[in-house]
């Protein structure tokens, strides 16, 4: 029975996305190149629907008491869905985006998944009161927008999800938390069997079906994961993602450009440029991922011996100057050419 709990939404996500492969041509959800896409041909871009599908089924068939007792949080992940999925299908606008993922924010809130502390520094606790929904919003949309950008290479996003979702699951493991670990576990089983045809060369994409809901999904298990861990582990579990969009938005600012305006300037465009090849691109951010992965395991650690200190600060403190050097020794690579 554990192993058939545990296999099932790769079972199904497999058989979903095989169907939604066969059939792409009459679902006419296609991915067509564009001057920032590294692929040639038209690939299906309806990866999501059938991961997402089975996940939702997989949790109603073998989860159904848990997934009736986080009703709100299982239906704020399903607004995301239907939004990407008629993004995909159409376009939508990223104001109307931000307006969803506000909404699904506060069915988190309705299901107590929201963040009220950014944790405590030399005896001084930092919570937010009535600051915590718009910055739980501001988080939730954050890190949703991000995996969404980093949707550029094949097998890329959905590696780096695992990642991070493994490591969620370990934290589930070693506090007992049902619920993250189980969300964790049932995503990354969909998501293996999205990979098999996601992996250079793609036969299908995730889309914006599959890259914002996963995103919506990390963000709520890491909201989850602030009770039991530090706040600012978060950002080491969640490093690859952050790293790049901020560094990007801070490029186009200093170019006077808008930080929303789509280019060929993030981080898997330029190492695609520098190795020249997509595997191995993708191999090696997802690599990273799981040295920042580790290095908050480290975090954590030690954290627990000094909680009140300064050690949490120095760690913030580390991680922006990670982001400084990935600025400086990205730009300078796009200055190369």
């Amino acid at each position: 029975m554990i192993t058939i709990k545990y296999i099932l939404p790769f079972l199904l996500s497999f058989l979903f996305i095989y169907l939604l492969i066969k059939y792409a041509s009459k679902i006419a959800i296609l991915d067509i190149p564009n001057d920032r896409s590294i692929h040639n041909d038209a690939i299906p871009r309806s990866g999501g629907i059938g991961f997402i599908s089975a996940l939702f089924i997989s949790f109603m068939l073998i989860e159904f008491s848990l997934f009736m007792q986080h009703i709100y949080m299982f239906t704020a992940i399903a607004i995301i869905f239907i939004v990407g999925f008629y993004d995909d299908y159409k376009h939508v606008a990223p104001k109307t985006k931000f307006f969803a993922i506000a909404i699904s924010t506060l069915f988190l809130y309705l299901d107590n998944i929201y963040i009220n502390s950014l944790g405590i520094y030399f005896g001084f606790d930092t919570t937010l009161l009535y600051l915590s929904i718009p910055f739980t919003i501001f988080v939730v949309s954050g890190f949703t927008n991000a995996l969404n950008l980093i949707d550029g290479l094949d097998g890329l996003a959905a590696g780096i999800s695992m990642v991070i979702l493994t490591t969620f699951a370990y934290v589930g493991i070693v506090f007992n938390d049902e619920l993250i670990f189980l969300l964790s576990i049932f995503t990354i089983s969909v998501l293996v069997a999205f990979m098999l045809f996601n992996w250079s060369p793609a036969k299908i994409f995730m889309g914006d079906s599959g890259s914002l809901t996963i995103g919506f999904i990390i963000s709520t298990i890491a909201i989850l994961s602030i009770k039991h861990i530090h706040p600012v582990i978060i950002l080491y579990f969640a490093a690859i993602p952050i790293i790049d969009t901020i560094v990007v938005m801070l490029r186009r600012i200093n170019m006077k450009r808008s930080p929303f305006l789509a280019d060929k300037t993030h981080i898997h465009h330029i190492l695609h440029r520098f190795f020249g090849d997509t595997k191995q691109t993708t191999i090696f951010l997802i690599l990273a991922q799981l040295i920042f992965c580790f290095l908050g395991y480290v975090v954590a650690r030690h954290i627990e011996h000094y909680p009140n200190g300064l050690f949490p600060i120095a760690m913030i403190f580390t991680f922006f100057i990670l982001i400084a050097m990935s600025y400086m020794v990205f730009t300078a690579i796009l200055k190369k050419g």
